[in-house]
């Protein structure tokens, strides 16, 4: 008997690629009939930035409302990304939006959160997007590695599209 995929698991970092990966998660679910759980991990704060957090804000509430303004501003971008993706997609596609049954932003380390979160929801695949070459690949394409080397589930890493030259 074949595997199904009831439950999709789709992480964004809110990069470009990860709204493209998004198209795959959508797609998917289109196909299998699965729910989709949307997830945007912001990463916790080392000891190195907390310990410059309070040197520079003295004031305890203020340190409280700088953290919590991170989180609603990944929660802002999450909803704005989600809002322009349901409005450009083919008329006949948004009918798939109710697809999207979960809709998250928690603050962790990234990929232990990914797999966690997976488990918790009992999800049957990983969507995510790889982040594209360059100073940050070694830190941040680390999280897609890791979730695809570390993950009992199937994971889908979906690479960055192809620049169309002009002309």
């Amino acid at each position: 008997m074949l595997p199904r995929v009831n439950k999709i698991l789709y992480c964004t970092d809110l990069s470009k690629n990860a709204s493209y990966a998004f198209q795959y998660a959508v797609y998917l679910a289109k196909q299998t009939g699965a729910d989709i759980h949307v997830l945007n991990v912001v990463e916790q704060l080392s000891g190195d930035e907390k310990l410059t957090l309070q040197s520079y804000i003295l004031n305890q509430s203020s340190r409280e409302e700088f953290l919590h303004q991170r989180l609603n501003h990944a929660r802002a971008q999450l909803q704005q990304r989600q809002d322009y993706f349901w409005e450009v997609i083919a008329p006949a596609e948004k009918a798939l939006r109710p697809k999207i049954v979960g809709c998250e932003v928690v603050e962790g380390y990234p990929v232990q959160t990914i797999l966690r979160r997976s488990r918790e929801l009992g999800c049957d695949l990983i969507v995510m997007g790889a982040h594209e070459k360059g100073w940050l690949h070694t830190l941040l394409g680390s999280v897609a590695k890791n979730v695809l080397r570390e993950s009992r589930i199937p994971t889908l890493i979906v690479p960055r599209p192809e620049k169309k030259s002009a002309g």
